[in-house]
Order: C-alpha cells, then sequence, then structure tokens
C-alpha cells in the first residue's frame, strides 16, 4: 500500500499533530477519535478518521483496505501511522494513510495523546473551594456540597468529565475548568448588575453543566456522548439530576429550587440551540450570557493550540461561525 509520494518524503520521529508540515511523512502512535467508512460514487469504500494527541486532531484518510484499516482503527484506541501529511486549500490538512496497526506497549506515552487543561488541577479544584465558601444561603451550600463535596461521587466523576467533545475544553478537567471560570464571571458580574441574587447565580453557574457528568464518557482519547446523552441531552440530564438532590433535602425552599433549576434548563438562551426554555430571570440570563461567553473564548484556545508554526489565521470554525485571528503571533 506505499505510495511512491512517500519515498520521497523526509523521514522525522513522531511529531506532534500540530507541528506536522506539510509533505513531511507520519510515523507514529495517535489516538483514533472518531471513524467513519464511505463510499465512493462506484460503491467502493474509502476510511476517513479523526486523530488526536495532546496537541490537537487532524483528519486521516485511506482510499485502500478501508474496511480492513477501519476494523483495526477502534475509538479510544492509540494506532501506529504511517503516511503523508498534505496541506490543500480545499481540502484543507489531512495524512493520507500508507499503513496503520495496533499500537505497542512501549511505542508511545499516554500522556502525548491525551489534552489536558493547561490550568493545574489543584489550582481549579483551589479556584472551585473559594467559590463555593462564598455561598452564604445554608440551602444552597449545602445542595452544592452533594456535588462538589470531595467524598461525593458526583464530585469524583466531575473533576476529570470534559466540557465538550470538540469545541471548547474537550479535555480531562475540561468540565471543571469551564464551570470555574464562568461561576467566577458570574460572581463578578453579579456585583455590577442590580437585582441580582449573587448566591443563586452562583449555585446556578457551578450546576448549569452537571449534567454533562453523564452526557459524555470518560475515555480521554476518544471523548464522545453516551447513550444516555444521545437520547436525552445534557440540559435534561442536569435538570432531574440536580432536582433529585434538592427533593432529599427536607424543607428545601421551592421557590429557591425553582430559581436553580431555571438557570439549568436556561442556559443554553432558547429552544433552538437546545434550552427547553428561555431565560426569564436576571440570574437566568446572566449565566446564559458568560457560558456562551466562555464557550467562545474556549475555542479560541482550542484553535490556536492547532494553528500551525507562522499562521495567524485558523480554518473557518463552526462554533465561531468565522475564522480566529491570531495577529499577536505575527507580532511577536
Amino acid at each position: 500500500m506505499e505510495q511512491q509520494a512517500l519515498t520521497d518524503a523526509p523521514m522525522v520521529a513522531r511529531a506532534p499533530l500540530a507541528e506536522l508540515d506539510d509533505g513531511q511523512r507520519v510515523a507514529g502512535v495517535y489516538a483514533v477519535r472518531e471513524r467513519e467508512l464511505r463510499r465512493k460514487r462506484n460503491g467502493e469504500p474509502w476510511l476517513r478518521l479523526s486523530l488526536g494527541d495532546a496537541s490537537g486532531a487532524c483528519e486521516a484518510v485511506s482510499w485502500e483496505d478501508a474496511e480492513d484499516l477501519y476494523a483495526r482503527a477502534v475509538p479510544g484506541t492509540p494506532v501506529f501511522v504511517s503516511g503523508l501529511f498534505e496541506v490543500s486549500e480545499r481540502w484543507g490538512s489531512k495524512v493520507k494513510l500508507s499503513g496503520l496497526r495496533e499500537a505497542e506497549a512501549g511505542e508511545y506515552s499516554a500522556e502525548d495523546l491525551a489534552a489536558e487543561s493547561e490550568v493545574s488541577f489543584e489550582r481549579l479544584e483551589s479556584d472551585l473551594r473559594e467559590l463555593l465558601a462564598t455561598v452564604q444561603d445554608p440551602q444552597l451550600g449545602q445542595l452544592l456540597d452533594r456535588f462538589f463535596g470531595e467524598d461525593s461521587d458526583i464530585w469524583a466523576r466531575f473533576r476529570d468529565a470534559p466540557a465538550a467533545k470538540v469545541y471548547h475544553q474537550a479535555y480531562r478537567h475540561g468540565l471543571l475548568e469551564h464551570t470555574v471560570s464562568v461561576a467566577q464571571a458570574v460572581s463578578a458580574a453579579a456585583a455590577f448588575f442590580p437585582g441580582i441574587d449573587r448566591d443563586v447565580a452562583v449555585t446556578g453557574a457551578l450546576l448549569h453543566d452537571i449534567g454533562k457528568t453523564e452526557a459524555y464518557n470518560d475515555d480521554p482519547l476518544a471523548i464522545d456522548l453516551t447513550d444516555a446523552g444521545r437520547l436525552q441531552g445534557e440540559i435534561p440530564l442536569g435538570y432531574y439530576k440536580v432536582r433529585r438532590q434538592i427533593e432529599e433535602i427536607g424543607g428545601f425552599d421551592p421557590a429557591l429550587a425553582e430559581a436553580v433549576l431555571h438557570i439549568i434548563l436556561a442556559h443554553h438562551g432558547s429552544l433552538e440551540h437546545g434550552s427547553p426554555v428561555a431565560p426569564a430571570t436576571r440570574e437566568a440570563v446572566l449565566v446564559h450570557m458568560i457560558d456562551n461567553l466562555g464557550g467562545r473564548l474556549g475555542s479560541f484556545d482550542r484553535l490556536e493550540r492547532q494553528l500551525p508554526a507562522g499562521e495567524t489565521w485558523s480554518r473557518f470554525d463552526r462554533a465561531l461561525s468565522g475564522s480566529a485571528y491570531f495577529g499577536q503571533r505575527a507580532a511577536a
């Protein structure tokens, strides 16, 4: 299956996907994020993969032996890939595969394949604990402890969960990073707008994405939606998760419960974006706006990590509905 074009390409040691250059020969271990068997017009199969490592992701394709390679490329597994990296104005960047096999022990390091937050877990947890301590309402404090108490089963999952599959904080501790940043911003912004119940807004911010602990799997090499995530969605999952905990707290104020649950249901902002209701309280509007801002800025972080050296513009990105500009790179 070795192609003639590969014989003229320079051979280098395994490189992070974000550092590959046009025309560079690829030989190394990467994680399979996704796989798809497609059909040519004549009905013959061809393979499309999404490969990933700690630096980002890249598409890989094969026009030959597609079904055999598909069987080997199981999402979430490390595979040894050989091929040629090419960049096309029309088709973008991709690896044209010449070979693929299961990676052997000793050929790779797990931390090279799974993206991580650039903020340490210790810092993220410390920031979370500081925020939790600022919530003065005893009922809300009790509710939050059921989710983020150090002995909580939910906390054990939350701290490692991703915030998304692709667009922002799609890595281990990503949900913690996103939640802390949203809650910190909500806490700060609440002081500048009259009529906002800060405790309710911060509690809603801390719990708004709690459904993602069930909506996404726990495989850092191939983040994907679970069956529950596909069938129910992260907002309903989060709503019922919080409501169940509220119902187990005796005498919980119904109006307070309504205020927090509304934030969770409304945080996507509109029905077309997945919220069953639109924000109808000051606190829900604030959390929605900050959450949306955090997701968009998180996309800039993702795109910058994947941007080839020397480039200042990213490719079109669906999350931003356009390209991202990193002018500071040119000035550096």
